[in-house]
């Protein structure tokens, strides 16, 4: 039950991640493509945004893609966990903890999560386990 626990986690965590990805990166799914997230990160007072744009948006995308099939989950995990608590104390921590007022609510479970399977890894139902 373990290993199917853990498959669940990494499909829902990886598929979320991989989407947000596209939509940083190629404005898919009604995002705005790299250019348009580089100067929000730029007016957030990111040095070099340009590039924390590219680097956020293709660890969100080359993550979520490696946790869904179970590649380097802890690698992945730990990556996007920096990514995701980054998000919190840079954007949405001065708004408190709830969604509702763009609170860190949702950032706070997607770390869970993230932190779940940096400690369990990838579960048997991964290619992280085959090889």
């Amino acid at each position: 039950m373990m290993d199917i626990s853990l498959l669940v986690l990494r499909l829902g965590i990886g598929i979320m991640f991989a989407a947000h990805g596209l939509q940083k990166a190629f404005g898919m799914f009604g995002g705005s493509g790299v250019q348009e997230f580089s100067k929000m990160l730029g007016g957030m007072g990111f040095p070099a945004p340009i590039m924390w744009a590219y680097l956020a948006a293709y660890v969100e995308l080359l993550g979520g893609i490696a946790l869904v099939f179970g590649i380097f989950p802890r690698l992945s995990s730990g990556l996007l966990l920096i990514l995701i608590v980054v998000a919190a104390v840079k954007v949405h921590m001065k708004n408190g903890f709830f969604m509702m007022s763009g609170g860190f609510e949702y950032n706070f479970v997607i770390a869970s999560v993230c932190i779940a399977l940096l400690v369990a890894g990838a579960g048997k139902f991964s290619i992280y386990n085959k090889y």
